[in-house]
């Protein structure tokens, strides 16, 4: 029993001292492994410098806009008869819109007519026939006046003589001062009825009122009739047959015809990236098949203060699709920069605070990482161009925790600089929005 004992407790024994050699075995190959590893430092992301095109894009959305728009209203208060459109019909310059009621105006302007008709008639008369009656009266008057001075001269005779007595002279003589107050009178007349005289002016004067009456009546005729002023489009119609309208009213709305333009609100901090002349593409979110081609033509000179946009206006390159309408929104991408081959990296690999065009990174070098100052270029939200402190075929670190000076392992990452679009918040947006979509600067 003791000698069982006994071969048992060696049997423990031995286990131990394995189980303490397997242990210490473990022990030794981690921390070499540990070693190792320290020895070598952390797997870092490793990006390749390459040449790549680089695209920078800014989005935004836009609205459609005519040259111009204008309300079309009556001038005169009247009664709806005739409404000839509806909305969003194309009409050309002079077609009739909206037809009043006319019959008291046609009245008045026949009534002016014929005045004025009556006004002509008097002044041709005063200068055919009324001149020869006053001619005529004339010869009459002078006439007279030579019998009454003849008859005179025998009465003063006969007086001298004995035979007539001084009231008879004096008959003779009243004779004469008639027939002289008629000569005058008629001699008056024929110089009212001339070219300059009173008469003959009054006339006209008579005549230019009656003709101005006629236009006048004719103007109001017209203002019945509500016109296209100029080719357009009719965007909202608020008249109908029947209905009383007065001036001041707009019954209808008009998008004049001209080259179409699309408006848009940028944030005034991209208003450096922009320019006139700046190819853009144009979807509207309606239509995102068919997109079409616009170009920046006017800048604002000034900025709106309470939104911080600045308005930028686009011309189409081609004619507006037929799907565009009034104040439409649509969505533009304005290409403000291009670089077809230049040193790329994405903004990631940058190291600490980018001042201006200097910036650093971490270069992989003999299996540390090193720190080299780079210059930058063209920067859109997710690449930037290099200028200068790198070539081709570097590599750089990206991410982690690596300091300069310590030991890495490389982890080749692949990536594509492609194109980047900088998106510009709607203008009074949230701030996280405006400060997520900033361009790299």
């Amino acid at each position: 029993m003791t000698q069982g004992t006994a071969h048992g407790n060696q049997g423990r024994s031995v286990n131990r001292r394995w189980f303490a050699v397997a242990l210490g075995a473990v022990v030794l190959v981690v921390a070499a492994f540990t070693g190792v590893m320290a020895l070598r430092g952390p797997q870092v992301d490793a990006l390749l410098v390459q040449s790549a095109p680089l695209v920078r894009t800014l989005q935004f959305s836009a609205r459609v806009a005519t040259l111009s728009r204008v309300d079309v209203g009556s001038t005169v208060t009247g009664r709806v008869a005739q409404v000839q459109v509806t909305e969003g019909a194309q009409v050309r310059q002079g077609d009739v819109l909206v037809q009043l009621e006319s019959d008291e105006l046609a009245a008045a302007l026949a009534q002016a007519v014929a005045a004025e008709r009556q006004a002509q008639s008097r002044l041709v008369g005063l200068r055919s026939s009324g001149r020869s009656a006053a001619q005529a009266a004339r010869a009459q008057a002078n006439a007279t006046l030579q019998a009454a001075s003849a008859s005179l001269v025998r009465v003063q005779q006969l007086v001298a003589q004995g035979f007539y007595s001084a009231a008879q002279l004096d008959e003779a003589q009243r004779a004469v001062d008639v027939a002289q107050a008629q000569q005058l009178s008629a001699q008056a007349q024929v110089q009212a009825n001339a070219d300059a005289g009173t008469d003959v002016v009054q006339a006209q004067a008579q005549l230019a009122l009656a003709r101005a009456a006629t236009v006048a009546a004719q103007a109001r005729l017209a203002q019945a009739t509500l016109v296209a002023p100029a080719d357009a489009r009719v965007l909202v119609r608020d008249v109908e047959p029947g209905q009383i309208v007065q001036p001041g009213k707009a019954l209808l709305s008009l998008a004049l015809a001209g080259p179409t333009q699309l408006v848009a609100q940028v944030d005034e901090r991209f208003l450096d990236q922009l320019l006139p002349g700046q190819k853009a593409s144009v979807v509207a979110d309606a239509f995102a098949g068919q997109r079409f081609a616009a170009r920046v033509l006017t800048i604002a000179p000034s900025v709106d203060a309470q939104r911080g946009a600045i308005e930028v206006k686009f011309a189409l390159e081609q004619q507006a699709p037929a799907f565009l309408r009034e104040d439409m929104t649509l969505s533009v991408e304005v290409e403000t920069a291009r670089r077809e081959r230049t040193l790329v990296l994405p903004q990631a690999a940058l190291r600490g605070p980018v001042e201006g065009d200097q910036a650093t990174v971490l270069v992989l070098q003999g299996g540390r990482a090193q720190a080299h100052p780079v210059r930058l270029g063209l920067r859109t939200l997710d690449a930037v161009e290099v200028l200068d402190g790198l070539v081709e075929g570097d590599t750089v670190l990206r991410g982690g925790a690596v300091q300069a000076g310590d030991r890495v392992r490389a982890r080749p990452v692949a990536w594509s600089a492609g194109a980047a679009t900088a998106v510009s918040p709607t203008p009074g947006g949230d701030a996280g929005s405006a400060l997520t979509n900033a361009m790299g600067r």
